[in-house]
């Protein structure tokens, strides 16, 4: 297994949206198993291909405590939302800043499982925000497009400010 790149706001390829995977195999599964490395080790609870600079529609999550359920969900799509739920957020692509977003509460979503299976799934409460989290990187969107503008920016500003010193503190 291998560690990823995550890329981080406000990369363009952040902005693309995922293209459906063609065929579940090796390489897929090899890459999900590269995806949980990564995301583990960030430390976080999810992580869409998008955020390793992988065009494919596909996300792993893990949102126990002791990294024990461990879910790929493979060209997912969220068929039923209902409840809302406003909660903090952070995101690995936008380290270091947490954000009240509204989602919804309870959701049903099917995807491909990693034998290419498909699969229904209920999940609420923090499962069920990481996935709709990770489904808007499918999409090309991120948790700072639920912010104002003026937030947007200052986020954006930092985080680039904050790359100048290290990329500086590296010569």
């Amino acid at each position: 297994m291998a560690k990823l790149t995550i890329l981080e706001f406000p990369d363009p390829r952040l902005r693309t949206k995922a293209i459906p995977v063609a065929a579940v195999d090796d390489e897929l599964n090899a890459l999900i198993d590269d995806m949980f490395e990564t995301m583990y080790a960030a430390p976080g609870i999810g992580l869409a291909a998008t955020q390793v600079d992988v065009h494919w529609r596909f996300l792993v999550a893990d949102v126990s405590p002791d990294q024990s359920q461990p879910h790929a969900l493979i060209n997912p799509v969220i068929l039923e939302k209902d409840g809302v739920r406003v909660s903090e957020e952070g995101c690995l692509s936008v380290p270091g800043y947490y954000e009240d977003v509204q989602r919804a509460e309870h959701i049903r979503v099917k995807f491909l499982n990693r034998e290419g299976d498909p699969v229904e799934m209920e999940a609420d409460g923090l499962l069920a925000v990481c996935i709709q989290h990770e489904i808007d990187h499918l999409d090309g969107k991120l948790f700072v497009d639920y912010l104002s503008e003026a937030k947007r920016q200052r986020i954006r500003k930092r985080l680039e400010k904050s790359r100048r010193h290290q990329a500086a503190a590296a010569m």
